[in-house]
Parts: C-alpha cells; sequence; structure tokens
C-alpha cells in the first residue's frame, strides 16, 4: 500500500523545515502542494504543525520506547516516528494501523531499510501506552482533540512542569515566568499549542458582504472593529481575498499598523511581506509611501501584495538608505525573533537560543538608529517586534533614546485612547495592553500574536 499523499508530504515538509530551516507555513503553501485536495491539505497541515508543536512531547514519549538514543537516528527516521506519535497520541480518527504502517512506509521511501524493525518495534510498544498518555493529556487540556479548552494548570506548578506538559524549551519558560509571571506564561504556552484564529482586515468595507454571500462565516474583531474571524467558509478562493480587498492578518499586526497614524509621506523601513504596508496605504491614499525591504525576492513578491500607486517598493538595507528624505510617519517593524508567534510558527522554538537574542538586538538597534534619523521634526516613529523578549523590545528603545534625545516615548495608553474614541479599536481593557508607556499583547491573555510597539515623537 503507498503512503497517502497527505502523510508523504507532511513528511518532505518536515525534514525541510529541519534540514534547511525552513518555515513550515510557507512550505505549505508552496506550488509543489498545490494540486493536494482540499482534505489531503487539511490533513497535511494538521500533521506538519501538530509534530512542530509537541515536538519534544513526542520525542520524550519515542525515547521511553527506544533502544536507541534519539541523537543517534537518521532524521528520516525520527521523522516518521513523529508523524506515528503525534497520530496515534492526538488524531482519535486516524487508525492506529494506518499511522504505524504509513510511517513505517516513510522509513522505507527514505532508503532505511535497516531501521524498519527498529521503527516497528517502537511504535508497537508507543501504541500500547496511548490510551494512558491520551487520558494525561485530557485530564490537563480537556477533550477535543488538539483544539483543547481551557482547563486551568493547578496552581503551583513550575518552569519545569509547564515546559514539559506544553512541549516549550524550558529556558523560554524561564523567561516568561520572569517577565510576565506564571499565569500568563502558562497562557503563553496554551495559547502556542492550538491553531490561531484565522482573522482578516477589509480593506474596503463591502467586501464584507461579499464574503458572506459566498457562504464565508464571520465574527466580530476582538482588538478591533475593522476586522474580522473567520469561522467557516474557503477564504482563500473568494474574488474578495485574490482582488486583495480582504487580507488575512493577525489583530495585533494590524493595531501596529494603526498606530503609525497619517501623514504625507511615509516610511516602511523592513516592509515585506506588506501587510502593515497595506494598511498603510489603505489609510493614506493620498500619501507617498516608501516601502524598504532588503531581499529583492521579497522586495518583488511585496510589490504583487500591495499594488498601490501611492507605495513606492525599494530592495534596500534600511541602515544605509540611499534616500535623504525626512518622512512624517516612519514605521520600523524589524526582524525578531518571533516568539509571539509560535502558535502559527512552531519550529522557532526548536531553532532559538538565548545566544540569538543579542545578536538579533544588535541588528534590530542599528535598524532603529538609521530609521530614527528618517523622521522629521514633528513627525513619529514606532517601533516594533512580534517578539515577548525584552532584549529586542525596552532594551532596544531606550538603547537608542539614550544614544538620540530628539525623540520621546508617547504614552501607548493616550494613542490606544485616541484608537478607541474613532470607534477603531474593540478591545475595552486598555490596561492590559500597556506594559508602561509601551504597546504589548500577550498570546493568550490577548486573542492575537504577541507584539510590543513604541511610538516615538520627534521633537
Amino acid at each position: 500500500m503507498p503512503v497517502s499523499l497527505a502523510r508523504a508530504a507532511a513528511f518532505d515538509i518536515l525534514l525541510q523545515v529541519e534540514q534547511e530551516s525552513a518555515y513550515a507555513s510557507e512550505l505549505l503553501h508552496a506550488p509543489r502542494y498545490a494540486k493536494l485536495s482540499p482534505v489531503d491539505r487539511g490533513l497535511t497541515t494538521e500533521l506538519v504543525m501538530g509534530v512542530l508543536r509537541w515536538r519534544s512531547l513526542l520525542d520524550r514519549g519515542i525515547a521511553e520506547q527506544s533502544s536507541q538514543r534519539l541523537e543517534k537516528l537518521d532524521l528520516q527516521v525520527l521523522t516518521a516516528l513523529r508523524l506515528a506519535v503525534y497520530q496515534l497520541m492526538f488524531l482519535d480518527r486516524v487508525p492506529e494501523r494506518a499511522a504505524v504502517h504509513e510511517s513505517v512506509e516513510l522509513v522505507k521511501r527514505a532508503r532505511k531499510r535497516s531501521a524498519v524493525p527498529f521503527a516497528n518495534a517502537v511504535l508497537r510498544k508507543v501504541s500500547a501506552s496511548v490510551p494512558t498518555e491520551r487520558e494525561h493529556l485530557r485530564a490537563i487540556f480537556g477533550s477535543g482533540g488538539t483544539a483543547f479548552g481551557p482547563t486551568p494548570v493547578p496552581p503551583g506548578e513550575t518552569p519545569e512542569k509547564l515546559a514539559g506538559i506544553f512541549a516549550h524549551p524550558l529556558w523560554l519558560v524561564e523567561r516568561w515566568v520572569r517577565e510576565f509571571g506564571v499565569e500568563a506564561a502558562e497562557r503563553i504556552c496554551r495559547y502556542d499549542q492550538r491553531s490561531p484564529d484565522t482573522t482578516i482586515r477589509l480593506g474596503q468595507p463591502e467586501a464584507e458582504n461579499e464574503l458572506r454571500n459566498r457562504g464565508i462565516e464571520l465574527s466580530p474583531g476582538q482588538l478591533l472593529s475593522s476586522a474580522r474571524g473567520v469561522k467557516r467558509g474557503d477564504l482563500i478562493n473568494t474574488r474578495a481575498f485574490r482582488e486583495g480587498r480582504v487580507a488575512i492578518q493577525d489583530e495585533a499586526s494590524q493595531l501596529v499598523a494603526l498606530l503609525v497614524g497619517k501623514g504625507r509621506n511615509i516610511l516602511d523601513c523592513c516592509a515585506a511581506p506588506g501587510g502593515k504596508t497595506r494598511v498603510l496605504a489603505d489609510r493614506n491614499p493620498d500619501a507617498t509611501i516608501v516601502a524598504v525591504e532588503l531581499h529583492p525576492h521579497r522586495a518583488r513578491l511585496l510589490r504583487k501584495l500591495v499594488p498601490a500607486e501611492n507605495v513606492q517598493v525599494i530592495a534596500a538595507d534600511v541602515r544605509k538608505l540611499p534616500i535623504n528624505a525626512r518622512f512624517d510617519c516612519v514605521l520600523a517593524d524589524v526582524p525578531c525573533s518571533g516568539t509571539g508567534t509560535l502558535a502559527r510558527n512552531p519550529e522557532i522554538k526548536w531553532r532559538l537560543t538565548p545566544e540569538d537574542l543579542m545578536d538579533l538586538q544588535g541588528r534590530q538597534a542599528a535598524i532603529l538608529r538609521s530609521a530614527m534619523e528618517h523622521v522629521a521634526p514633528g513627525g513619529r516613529l514606532v517601533y516594533s517586534t512580534c517578539s515577548l523578549e525584552r532584549e529586542e523590545n525596552e532594551e532596544v528603545v531606550e538603547q537608542a533614546l539614550a544614544a538620540d534625545q530628539s525623540l520621546r516615548v508617547l504614552d501607548c495608553h493616550a494613542e490606544l485612547e485616541r484608537l478607541r474614541s474613532k470607534g477603531e479599536l474593540a478591545w475595552k481593557d486598555l490596561e492590559s495592553l500597556a506594559s508602561g508607556p509601551y504597546l504589548r499583547t500577550i498570546p493568550g491573555v490577548h486573542p492575537c500574536d504577541g507584539f510590543f510597539a513604541a511610538v516615538l515623537k520627534k521633537t
């Protein structure tokens, strides 16, 4: 019996993620897999994201039944085992025989036939322990497959227990406990372990009725009045989506773009993939917007996604920007660790190291310093990341302001009040969005990715 298309695709994607440091979300939308049926695409996505979210827990289950140390296994064999164990532990509707048989076939497909008896033996042992493991998981998370309910972890849990239960690296959980407290750290970890809701931004309000007429069930935005949640329906194949009149974008990402405000000339320093650039263009149709992207191929993609005539796309290093203009509004949404987006990009948590944060800080600080030089007197600059880490957020801003005192931090709370007074902000608890003078969204505490933003004003 040949391996199913979905399992073969999931296996290949997981190998690319490990071997090439690729991102699963990009691979899942690659042309190579465009011909998968909706059912196969759904299963492929479930398998890839599930294995990446729960990797440490799956590895623990494999290690307990393996006669060999995991680091000694070929990556192809370990990947096939992870796929099988994920299905056995989490997917009630997948027959046990299919999960085991096809993963063994994947070992053969990878030309690792000598490992077939080993894989069979491990999976037989894991299968025997599955009922106990499932009951343990449900006691912690509640029933319902991988869409776990809000059952709280008992008080007094340590970072070690949270990391083990929720399949996160211990060093990350320890940081979050120190920064946000145990309860918030638990909410972050829990949020990371489920598929995030699909949220869209309505570029044109009339597009909402068009989507509803096409059978797309929508819900109101939780943070923003212009956002909608997609509850049901095939959004990708609607005309409104194809024409760019609606765009998939996390609500916190949309909020950061709203903080930039309005101006006559706007600089977007690290613009790709273009979600925030599109918000800026929609809100400032008469402005000149310069969107800078370091990598030419990403700049070309940005141009396709944001075809607005008032947007000029430049492939350049913003740290050496080839223009001397000053701008009313500047957005520096800098490259970062992405720890606020682990629900969408779970592979990040297995790649990131503490040392990476300081390397990122150096690049982020250089970008911010350059951006500050291009703010016109009286203009504003928004510095943002999708990171939860202080090194990439507060520390970068504080260092930059110490070196250049021509800018000052505006109180984020006042900026949020301004958006609420205009009917753009739907979230009621503004205090929860503020960390000192800065914007801070926390996954699980807020219904969105984790973002940081500082609003600076040129004196």
